[in-house]
Parts: structure tokens; sequence; C-alpha cells
């Protein structure tokens, strides 16, 4: 989770929403993603989308399977539904989203019974850093206007 949150430290430094995700497969990171949708202009490059698109390319293979995805704040459902399109088996959440968050909180696309797959999820790995940062950063928008 703190190679997650360094990514998150990336996206705070480009006026970015501080979301930051990694992917390891086999004991090693093969994937790093943060938000960019501002830079990118691009709606659904969140840092979820972005290191599943590393991992595949890495894999040579869109599905993500023996997996684990740590991720700074739970996935919208964009984001929860890519994960489980790519087989993802596991899923590090450091701070729960109580306004869109698809992995158990506000909805649980993550484990629907209706899916063909289902993640492993595991809430609260560093969750008051992974908070600090989201609330350090929407603090300081605040201010600005």
């Amino acid at each position: 989770m703190r190679e997650a949150l360094k990514e998150a430290e990336k996206a705070y430094s480009t006026y970015e929403v501080p979301v930051g995700a990694i992917i390891v497969y086999r004991g090693q990171i093969i994937a790093r993603g943060y938000n960019q949708r501002e830079s990118l202009r691009d709606p659904t490059a969140h840092a979820e989308i972005m290191a599943i698109k590393e991992a595949s390319k890495y894999l040579d293979a869109w599905r993500l399977m023996d997996c684990t995805m740590y991720v700074t704040l739970e996935p919208c459902a964009m984001c929860a539904g890519a994960i489980v399109n790519s087989r993802l088996d596991r899923l590090v959440i450091g701070a729960k989203d109580h306004k869109r968050g698809c992995a158990g909180t506000v909805e649980d696309l993550t484990n629907h019974p209706q899916f063909n797959h289902r993640v492993k999820v595991e809430f609260g790995v560093l969750e008051e850093e992974c908070s600090q940062i989201l609330s350090r950063f929407f603090k300081e928008l605040r201010e600005e206007k």
C-alpha cells in the first residue's frame, strides 16, 4: 500500500484527485497507476484503470489471474467492473469511499452473486494515511476557491 500511496502523491503533485494503485504478480510490482483524468482529459483515466492497462501489457493478457491490486481509495463502479472483468484475484483497499465505493461500501460489484468472477476484498490497510492525503487535497482545493 505504501507504493500505491507514492502513486497517489504523483496525482496530488499534478492537481489530480490523489488516488494511486499498484498491481502485484508473484510478489513483484508489475503495474502502477494514478489518477490522470484532468491531465489526459479522459474520464476513464482512474488509477485502477491505468494500472490494469499496464499489467495487461506486462502479462500480455487481459486476464490478471494471480494478481493483487492495492488501491488507496475504494474503486468506483467503472473501476470495480474493470477489476472483475480483468479477473484480478484480490483487491486491497486503503480508505472506503462512502459516496461512490463499489467494492462493498455503497454497492458491491466485486462480489455480485450473478457475476462469474468474485474478488477477495480487504479494507483498511494504511487507512489513515490513505484518508489523510485525500482530506489534505480537498482542504487545499476548498481554500483556493
